[in-house]
């Protein structure tokens, strides 16, 4: 896997795949190995981009801060270190907030925006303090997540819906145990808490596709739906599932590629 120096940090990437260039923005504590579920399905239609968060992955530790804006430069730092003047992105969870920080920061670069399971942060509302877990037991800590994450979801509901207990293993929030995870993590944290884009949705000029889950409790419906009435070109699509929709609604993933691809 590649590594290139992006203001200044040394960014893990990968690129794969053919066809319309797509940015791939990962959800928060994520690495591009815990992605590629996700990766393999757009490299099958994309000329496909993504890169490791700083102080995840291959990705250089963190040594500091960090703002979502900083994401969002290294994310145009990138572009430039693939050879694109514009691409298509999609961001999901953590990545749907820097997906909108690109978009607002830099317009032009955006020819289509998906947004997936995801928050504006000011008056458009935040996605949960997922910080807060951390303090709990780790038992406790494991419920909350999970109740969080698909309000539907305990051992009654599992039982007769096999898939999502599978799904749900794979979500479920944990301690990092290596101390640079951790401080990674928690630099995520802090950039995650002052995510605030409401005010700038407007300058978003390139279609825009707003997924949600109805069960989600980490990016709550009600947040997509600021999000799309404040988005000039935007769709809203709401799904059966939660937080990890992609996954729960067959229909949802067949839907962002469609929409990334243009195909109606």
């Amino acid at each position: 896997m590649p590594v290139s120096e992006v203001n200044g940090v040394q960014i893990g990437w990968e690129r794969l795949g053919s066809g319309p260039a797509l940015l791939f923005c990962n959800g928060s504590g994520s690495t591009l190995a815990d992605a590629q579920p996700m990766l393999a399905q757009l490299a099958g239609g994309f000329d496909l981009l993504a890169w490791d968060y700083r102080g995840f992955g291959t990705s250089a530790a963190v040594t500091g801060s960090y703002t979502m804006a900083d994401l969002a430069a290294d994310a145009e730092g990138l572009l430039r270190v693939a050879g694109w003047d514009h691409c298509r992105v999609v961001g999901v969870s953590f990545g749907g907030m820097v997906a909108q920080e690109l978009a607002v920061t830099s317009p032009a670069l955006v020819e289509r925006l998906a947004l997936a399971c995801t928050s504006s942060g000011g008056a458009g509302g935040s996605s949960y303090p997922l910080h807060e877990l951390q303090a709990l037991p780790h038992e406790e800590m494991a419920a909350a997540g999970l109740k969080l994450a698909d309000s539907r979801w305990d051992e009654e509901w599992f039982d007769s819906h096999p898939v999502d207990r599978v799904i749900s293993e794979r979500v479920a929030p944990k301690t990092p145990a290596d101390p640079a995870q951790g401080a990674a993590r928690e630099a995520q944290f802090r950039a995650r808490a002052r995510h605030d884009v409401w005010a700038r949705l407007p300058l978003i000029t390139c279609p825009t596709l707003v997924g949600c889950g109805r069960y989600d409790g980490i990016a709550p419906p009600e947040n997509a739906r600021a999000i799309a009435s404040r988005v000039p070109n935007a769709e809203l699509r709401e799904y059966e599932g939660g937080h990890p929709y992609l996954f729960q609604d067959p229909t949802a993933a067949p839907d962002l590629v469609a929409f990334l691809r243009d195909e109606g």
